[in-house]
């Protein structure tokens, strides 16, 4: 409904052409539209099409047709419009150029690896008709920071409680079903389980030693070492340890709350205290702040667990199996024993997106029920042991209405949310449109 441009190189790539701003010596351009008091260029509104032709859609060949699309993107663009204008004036919606910036590097670094050389890139941005590296940057830019005001004007407007999803009726779910049936995937093999996951626990000696470790880089950071380097040599966090402890930008809610509520409470560059987590000990330093998000990065020592403690945990899951298997209640020992970082239930799970060891044990027992006790990461030093319960399972087959009508109630909901939202803001704005 609402067509934001973020990216602007991924089609590119693979050779298409893309509209860049108006060179100079070129016609000078037209008002297509007037949204309160910024135009809307001709221009701009040929660059959205040759975007979609980028994209693989075929534009119609007659002109009726054509100018209906024009019209049709142009509506686009006015929303997208109006949703810039409104977060500018909005005191709480914040956008930085330094975030603003990262992301434009972040897409160059992205694009440009895509090219052998630096010659094969210029040469491809001149085929986009930018004339150079520099002025691509800058046209992006400006999208960047328009698609960013328009996403944290929706969050905000949600996080208001201004933003509740509207019902959809069934009218207006089937006609969306019929429309778009067409795209929808095939329904993979599917199944609903529930399970109790049990982690097998560092012992008091185990976790004294990793927090004497913690802590004695804490003073050695605080002298002057080098965060990153300490984190490549000591974080048992692999996915962010390769990135000298790099965690991203992040919001309230991504991390557990042990860790947010520390590292939301400190300045840019200083090096917290040690923090005990479900996952071992942090240290945690914020690089940057902005409304509502930090950039982080962290070391996480994790405590060590004996092969005693592994075996206290494989007992213990077999257990809690031959209790359910004698009618015990499941809730009560998953309250009791089941580890509070893993999903207790799951429904209409794709099963290729499950664990290998999942997937093994559903490929050769097809059956509803408890199922053995399930080995997860046999070969590490800290192997999960998993009471699964199979509640349902269904083949791969063509979605249907009723299978989708949730996620259909969802997404409609929202989006007429958002369509109620524009169009207050439709009525507020002066609007001139001269296509």
């Amino acid at each position: 409904m609402i067509a934001i441009l973020v990216a602007c190189f991924s089609t590119l790539a693979v050779g298409q052409q893309a509209a860049a701003p108006q060179q100079r010596g070129t016609p000078l351009d037209r008002i297509v539209a007037i949204v309160g008091t910024r135009p809307i260029l001709a221009s701009q509104l040929e660059e959205e099409l040759v975007q979609l032709q980028a994209q693989g859609r075929a534009l119609p060949a007659d002109s009726a047709g054509r100018a209906g699309l024009r019209r049709q993107i142009l509506d686009e663009m006015i929303e997208l419009e109006l949703l810039v204008q409104q977060a500018q004036r909005d005191t709480a919606v914040k956008v930085t150029e330094q975030e603003v910036l990262d992301q434009v590097e972040q897409s160059y670094q992205n694009v440009r690896k895509q090219f052998n050389s630096d010659a094969e890139f210029r040469d491809q941005l001149r085929t986009a008709r930018f004339g150079s590296v520099e002025e691509w940057r800058r046209w992006l830019a400006d999208e960047q920071r328009r698609a960013l005001y328009s996403r944290r004007l929706i969050e905000a407007q949600k996080q208001r409680g201004n933003l509740r999803p509207i019902p959809p009726s069934d009218t207006q779910m089937r006609e969306f079903w019929e429309q778009n049936k067409a795209q929808q995937p095939r329904r993979p093999a599917t199944v609903s389980f529930r399970q109790v996951v049990i982690k097998p626990q560092p012992d008091s000696v185990a976790r004294a030693r990793a927090r004497q470790v913690a802590e004695s880089l804490v003073v050695e950071l605080r002298r002057g070492a080098d965060f990153a380097g300490a984190a490549k040599r000591f974080s048992a966090d692999s996915a962010s340890a390769v990135q000298g402890g790099e965690l991203g930008w992040f919001r309230r809610g991504a991390m557990v709350k042990e860790f947010e509520d520390v590292a939301f409470s400190l300045r840019p560059g200083v090096v917290s205290d040690v923090v005990a987590t479900p996952f071992g000990y942090h240290i945690i330093k914020v690089e940057r702040t902005q409304p509502a998000e930090i950039l982080a990065r962290h070391i996480l020592i994790e405590p060590e667990v004996s092969p005693e403690q592994v075996a206290i945990a494989r007992r213990l899951a077999d257990s809690v199996r031959t209790a359910l298997a004698r009618g015990a209640s499941f809730d009560s020992l998953a309250r009791l024993h089941a580890d509070t970082q893993e999903p207790k239930l799951a429904e209409e799970a794709p099963i290729t997106q499950l664990p290998p060891d999942y997937q093994q044990l559903l490929a050769s027992d097809t059956t509803i029920g408890l199922k053995p006790v399930v080995t997860v990461g046999a070969d590490t030093p800290r192997p999960k042991f998993v009471i699964l319960q199979i509640t349902a399972r269904h083949s791969e087959g063509e979605l249907t209405y009723d299978e989708a009508k949730v996620r259909i109630r969802d997404a409609l909901g929202e989006q007429l949310a958002i369509r109620h939202y524009i169009d207050q803001l439709r009525r507020q704005t002066y609007i001139d449109v001269r296509l």
